[in-house]
């Protein structure tokens, strides 16, 4: 019995040693396997124990266009990223750099492009420039816009609210704030719209059925009743607003289960595995998914851009009330109305002209070459009256001759076959109604523009913001005063987007410069 007791003694004397130092200011743990995913823990500036979640990136690096001549990869129209990077830089904090996504720090913005023409549902535009963190290189600038919606063209939609309103949303900055953002998006729907609350936590519950937007009273009463406690059966309630979007589908409407969380599926279905093949099978039937993350502490991103991509649908992360406004609002529309869908770009390098070339982020969206014709392989989707950005790094040949030996496994017979094409670009995309693809393709020539557009020269500020936040191995001899040139040097007037980064990347400036002292 000493022996036992002693024992005990001891064990509780280590555990409480390592609480203590867990819990010391500034103490870190990280997690880097690459199979799992990337874990944060620290104190949180109130005081609460954080794990934070993010799937580590591996950046893309530069292929050579004679062993590896195609790129293809599935658009993003998502901006979590973006708006979570923000988060931390106010709290006075650099994030993580698997937070970072520059792809989705890059499309956070709209960009002016032209307005579609004819048949085709969105517009292409390309540009070619000297890449600023690399002057010996060039940079490719792709924009894409979707065609923007006929409003009297719009149909009636069948929405479901699905509400995390377990213990963990308690705080003023997730459920009071998914009550705000939810509010917002009733105001700006149709009277023709019906709206669905399903709630999650420990078991799952149908609060509001689908009820039309004439009632707006008793929608509005029924969120400003939703209260946090409990656990998570994430799940069981994604199940359950599935089967309220069915039970009231609109045929050629706008089916969409929107989910807030914070993203800590704990109880019931809990694996992200299990609920991507969950979410993958009730795509087929029409509906999509939106996910929007909220809060801090919790925050489960990783998990939720999974989910997000496998339920043909948007990510987002609200970090605070103009992000609801800009999400629920100012871009409600083209947040939720799909114009084309499994939307592929692919690129094809010529050799002759091209030494190498780096795709700028979508590590987490690349395509193997055959998916491409692969009209079973899913991809993102396109919004309307959305843009969407791509960025490449182009080293150009010196020597236009092509290699000698023959590659065993490789036709010599490129397509890009016109000596001063430098790449051929597709794109294939479903339309709604449709699951058989469509292509687009043009050849892009060596012509560099003349003078630089402010939709490359932001793009390209963003994109260098992201690579300096991520440490990346590419950033060349870029900086922060660079990157506020840049993006001074655009429009940045015209938009508070645009004039809130510029003060962001000030804040990084500064909290790097700390971090070096």
């Amino acid at each position: 019995m000493k022996k036992f007791i002693k024992s005990l003694m001891i064990s509780l004397i280590l555990i409480n040693v390592l609480f203590i130092v867990s819990c010391e200011p500034g103490y870190n743990n990280w997690s880097s396997s690459s199979s799992q995913p990337m874990l944060m823990e620290h104190e949180s500036m109130d005081g609460d124990f954080n794990t934070e979640e993010y799937d580590i990136i591996r950046e893309n690096d530069f292929r050579n266009p004679w062993t590896s001549p195609v790129s293809t990869f599935s658009i993003d129209v998502d901006n979590a990223s973006y708006s979570n990077m923000r988060r931390f830089l106010i709290m006075n904090q650099l994030p993580p750099k698997d937070a970072i996504r520059i792809e989705e720090l890059v499309n956070y913005f709209e960009y002016d492009y032209p307005e579609p023409t004819g048949e085709q549902p969105f517009s292409i535009n390309t540009e070619l420039g000297t890449c600023p963190w690399n002057k010996d290189n060039l940079l490719l600038h792709i924009g894409i816009k979707g065609k923007s919606l006929n409003y009297d063209e719009i149909k009636p939609g069948n929405y479901v609210f699905l509400v995390d309103v377990s213990g963990s949303m308690a705080d003023e900055s997730k459920l009071s704030l998914v009550k705000k953002s939810l509010r917002m998006m009733v105001e700006n729907l149709e009277a023709s719209d019906h709206i669905a609350l399903v709630v999650y936590a420990g078991s799952a519950g149908l609060v509001l059925p689908s009820t039309s937007l004439d009632d707006k009273k008793r929608i509005m009463k029924a969120i400003d009743h939703l209260e946090a406690g409990g656990s998570t059966a994430g799940g069981e309630g994604i199940v359950l607003a599935y089967n309220e979007a069915r039970r009231n589908f609109r045929e050629n409407g706008n089916n969409r289960v929107i989910l807030a969380t914070d993203g800590d599926f704990n109880v019931g279905i809990s694996s992200s595995a299990d609920l991507i093949r969950l979410i993958e099978e009730e795509r087929k039937s029409g509906i999509y998914l939106t996910i929007c993350g909220f809060g801090m502490g919790n925050y489960k991103d990783g998990r939720m851009e999974q989910i997000s991509n496998a339920g043909n649908g948007n990510y987002f992360y609200i970090d605070n009330i103009r992000e609801a406004e800009k999400v629920f609002s100012r871009e409600l529309r083209a947040n939720l109305f799909t114009i084309a869908k499994d939307v592929k770009i692919q690129l094809e390098f010529n050799p002759k002209q091209i030494k190498s070339y780096r795709l700028i982020g979508y590590e987490n969206r690349l395509m193997k070459k055959e998916d491409f014709e692969n009209d079973q392989k899913d991809a993102g989707e396109l919004g309307a009256g959305h843009t969407v950005t791509a960025l490449y790094e182009l080293v150009l040949k010196n020597d236009h001759s092509m290699p000698s030996q023959d590659l065993k496994f490789q036709s010599k017979s490129l397509s890009t076959n016109t000596e001063d094409a430098l790449v051929h670009f597709q794109l294939r995309y479903k339309p709604i109604k449709q699951e058989e693809s469509q292509l687009i393709e043009e050849l892009l020539t060596h012509e560099i523009s003349s003078s630089i557009s402010e939709n490359f020269q932001f793009s390209a500020a963003v994109a260098g913001f992201g690579m300096l936040l991520r440490g990346s191995a590419y950033s060349g001899d870029l900086d922060y005063a660079e990157v506020m040139a840049m993006a001074k040097n655009s429009n940045t007037t015209a938009s508070e987007d645009r004039q809130e980064f510029v003060s962001l990347v000030k804040t990084a400036s500064l909290l790097k410069e700390n971090q070096a002292r």
